[in-house]
């Protein structure tokens, strides 16, 4: 049996909405809402909060939570998730999986994170896995705070394909189409960012330096593909709701209500 370890990386400081983790959501905080949901998924052996913030990890505890204090210098939530990963095998406990997980994301589906976690339970010789949605409205498509994905040929059987290249520009581009039809002519993805690393890999992805693409694009899965990793990708149907600005939050309310 795989050991999984899920690490919900969550930073008080943000730039578009300070103080998210803890902001209430229908009488819970967001991160307890998606530690919750974590909780269901049952290809997890181990969750735990990875936080920068003393507010974060005390809350984390009293709602009967695992957190852990990490480093304020980290520049990811994939350098976070290494310094847990470090923490533990320092006390000789070892895990065959380690999935990153969005902390603003509170209504997240176990069903989404046992999807991506079974891409390396299913195949040992996989290194990393994510999930994808097709693009449905223009809007989306044309967002640049959607980050979008090329994949490998659908052979048919519902296997995952290896991701070619993520972009916040719409790809691939429909050359002689206008782009209110592009939807018509081609098909396009969301990514979704959740991810599972076999753990052999995992140590050395983390130490890894910056390319070029990443630079540019400021996207971390482009300093993976630069740097020779397969990155494995399941399509699901359902989208995943992130919270990244009050206005995110307020029209969450809005729907609940």
């Amino acid at each position: 049996m795989k050991k999984v370890l899920g690490v919900i990386p969550s930073r008080y400081e943000s730039t578009r909405f300070p103080g998210k983790p803890l902001v209430d959501i229908a009488g819970k905080s967001m991160i307890q809402r998606v530690y919750e949901q974590c909780a269901k998924a049952n290809r997890l052996t181990k969750i735990v909060v990875a936080t920068d913030d003393k507010r974060i990890y005390d809350h984390v505890l009293d709602f009967g939570g695992n957190a852990m204090i990490t480093m304020d210098t980290h520049q990811s939530g994939t350098e976070r998730c290494g310094e847990v990963v470090e923490k533990f095998e320092d006390k000789d406990e070892f895990f065959d999986i380690v999935v990153n997980i969005q902390g603003d994301e509170p209504f997240i589906s176990p069903d989404h994170i046992n999807k991506v976690v079974e891409i390396l339970w299913k195949d040992d010789q996989a290194e990393i896995g994510t999930l994808a949605k097709k693009i449905t409205t223009k809007e989306e498509l044309f967002n640049e705070n959607v980050v979008k994905l090329v994949m490998t040929e659908n052979e048919g059987d519902g296997e995952p394909r290896d991701a070619l290249y993520f972009s916040r520009h719409p790809i691939p581009f429909v050359r002689g189409v206008e782009e209110n039809k592009w939807l018509d002519k081609a098909d396009f993805y969301k990514h979704i960012g959740i991810y599972a690393f076999n753990m052999d890999d995992f140590h050395e992805i983390i130490q890894i330096e910056y390319a070029m693409l990443e630079k540019a694009e400021s996207l971390e899965n482009l300093r993976w593909l630069s740097h020779h990793f397969t990155i494995q990708v399941a399509e699901i149907e359902e989208d995943i709701t992130g919270i990244d600005t009050p206005e995110d939050l307020e029209k969450v309310m809005k729907d609940l209500n």
